[in-house]
């Protein structure tokens, strides 16, 4: 069987690439928050809690009494997340609207289509059950390898973090080593 390349199968391949390089990049910005602005680093406090350690609530290197600047955070996060959902959303439709691409090709972005309406499902999830545990707010990015909660708060204490792994190891198969947690006060 030969087969041809043609000028619309490395649009499409293009395309396809830029959508994982859009999604990847999104994902760094939100995971990281060294690249966040200027406003937010100053507030924000990121912890590993792996080995579930006590945090202070009372760090005095934290200057946020009225709280505005983790409500802008999340605000901001998830427009972000939106905006990027709905841009690969649009480009998947785009493509499997395409009735010269191969159907080999059309199956695999219909199993990334359900894969990401998985992961948007698990993710809101996630953050409601997080939510009835009393936190005001928070953002979970959940990709097949890792999750990372960004959550706000004055201070986790142990059984917090516990709780919050618990309801992720109920709804994901992460390892728990692979479970992030950072705090925005």
């Amino acid at each position: 069987m030969h087969m041809v390349i043609n000028k619309k199968h490395v649009i499409l391949a293009s395309l396809v690439l830029g959508l994982g390089l859009a999604v990847y990049v999104n994902y760094q910005f939100a995971a990281d928050d060294k690249l966040m602005s200027p406003a937010s680093t100053s507030v924000t406090s990121e912890k590993n809690y792996g080995d579930a350690q006590l945090v202070d609530a009372n760090d005095p290197s934290v200057d946020n009494a009225d709280g505005t600047a983790g409500e802008a955070y999340f605000a901001e996060a998830k427009v972000t997340r939106q905006r990027t959902r709905d841009e690969s959303v649009e480009t998947l439709t785009n493509m499997m609207e395409n009735a010269e691409i191969d159907p080999n090709i059309k199956a695999e972005m219909a199993l990334k289509a359900a894969e990401l309406a998985k992961s948007i499902e698990t993710e809101g999830k996630i953050e409601n059950l997080i939510k009835a545990k009393g936190f005001t707010d928070c953002m979970v990015y959940y990709d097949t390898d890792n999750v990372d909660v960004v959550v706000k708060t004055e201070g986790l204490e142990a059984a917090q973090v516990a709780q919050m792994k618990d309801i992720i190891l109920k709804e994901t198969s992460i390892p728990v080593e692979n479970i992030s947690i950072v705090e925005i006060n």
